[in-house]
């Protein structure tokens, strides 16, 4: 049964390593983050599931010990999910931002695992994805990863679109109030358009919430860069 969520954005810049001189502007969701994951520790849950997309060929389950690596943004710095002996395949990028995060909050309150969702993975198989998480173990917590539209700005990565401002307030919104109905509801279509890698992960989220009757805090919501990123707790 789930027990706790947290939500968080997953830009390899939340790291300082690879921010650089930009880390300062990224403190904020960085402090939130850090807060959330605090929150799922004392939730006392025997299993934390670490959930975020996944580009093609990245699927699947990732067991704990699995190792990722920010080589690929210009740092030296390695990561590991929790402990074990790992797999053979590295971290995706925003799993390994997971990693950081669990590390940085001295993460040891339960064994953790990995899960990559596909961004083109449809609402019904999330949702059911995340029911299969939640009857995993007797007390569940998941740190959900995921961006938002990448479209908000004309300097963001997607561009300007007009629509992505509305979709990011009701994703807040949704994800603020723990309301898992409105999650399950939005437009996967949009979504990809809009460039929203959180979309799918939400998705898992209100699969493994329901019936849990948790409440939802929105701990931060701003859109450095033109991309949204959201932060929230449920308990």
């Amino acid at each position: 049964m789930l027990v706790a969520a947290a939500v968080c954005p997953c830009p390899p810049l939340l790291v300082p390593e690879v921010a650089t001189g930009a880390a300062s502007e990224l403190e904020a969701a960085r402090a939130a983050c850090v807060d959330a994951v605090g929150l799922l520790a004392a939730s006392r849950p025997d299993r934390l599931y670490v959930v975020g997309p996944a580009e093609e060929g990245t699927e699947g389950a990732y067991p704990a010990g699995s190792e990722g690596s920010f080589a690929g943004f210009g740092v030296d710095l390695s990561v590991r999910l929790g402990t074990g002996p790992g797999g053979d395949r590295p971290l995706p990028a925003p799993l390994a931002v997971g990693a950081w995060l669990l590390g940085r909050a001295g993460w040891a309150a339960a064994p953790v695992e990995g899960r990559g969702v596909a961004a083109t993975a449809a609402p019904e198989d999330c949702a059911a994805a995340g029911r299969e998480l939640a009857a995993a173990a007797g007390r569940v917590a998941l740190l959900v990863l995921g961006d938002g539209s990448a479209c908000r700005s004309v300097k963001a990565p997607g561009y300007f679109d007009e629509r992505a401002a509305g979709f990011d307030a009701e994703a807040a919104r949704a994800l603020g109030a723990a309301d898992v109905p409105a999650l399950l509801a939005l437009d996967a279509e949009l979504a990809f358009a809009l460039q929203v890698a959180g979309r799918a992960p939400w998705q898992v989220l209100a699969g493994a919430a329901e019936g849990a009757g948790l409440d939802g805090r929105l701990l931060h919501d701003d859109a450095p860069y033109g991309v949204g990123y959201m932060v929230a707790a449920w308990s």
